[in-house]
């Protein structure tokens, strides 16, 4: 994961102000748990209608509890296959802010297979942390900043009931940061 890049002129405070929360309030109730663990059994059913039960859900509880308006959900199959002159890449996820919905992947984009548990739950929580930019911290905009990876991954944990490991940052030489994942994977 790789930070977006400062912006130049327009949105620099909020861009900043991203990059400085690094912490997000988390239920303590155990609620996100268990509605995890339903979207984790509907998965391996395969039916998208009651994966997507289980995470509108999980964005009603998450949403209630963060006092923002509740975002709607759309499970899609096979994510979408994005090919260009030199790279691949794949859309796990995206999120509207003028309607106010998510949309997932649960199929991978070559085999058609279901996506593993961890990788559709954490785009999941980074998508409902782009509709709590908005709608909790009112940016004008949400970038991936170091803050904002470090709130998504905080729900993730959260959700997941796994100890939250401390993130590890390294500068890039166009000034962006990239997580350094040996060092987050050790701890040290």
């Amino acid at each position: 994961m790789i930070t977006d890049a400062l912006p130049r002129t327009a949105n620099r405070a909020g861009f900043a102000e991203s990059d400085r929360i690094k912490t997000l309030d988390l239920p303590q109730d155990g609620r996100l748990l268990t509605i995890t663990k339903s979207i984790e059994a509907a998965m391996k059913s395969g039916t998208t209608a009651d994966v997507r039960r289980a995470c509108a859900e999980f964005l009603d509880a998450a949403s209630e509890f963060y006092k923002v308006p509740a975002c709607g959900i759309r499970v899609l199959a096979a994510r979408p296959l994005r090919v260009r002159e030199h790279s691949t890449s794949e859309l796990f996820g995206d999120y509207s802010p003028e309607a106010m919905v998510i949309r997932v992947w649960m199929k991978t984009a070559v085999r058609k297979e279901v996506t593993s548990f961890g990788t559709f739950l954490s785009t999941l929580c980074h998508e409902f942390c782009h509709h709590l930019d908005f709608q909790r911290f009112g940016f004008s905009d949400s970038w991936h900043t170091r803050g904002f990876y470090e709130r998504a991954a905080a729900l993730y944990h959260c959700a997941r009931g796994t100890p939250l490991k401390k993130l590890f940052w390294r500068p890039t030489s166009s000034g962006r940061w990239r997580i350094d994942w040996p060092r987050t994977n050790r701890g040290v």
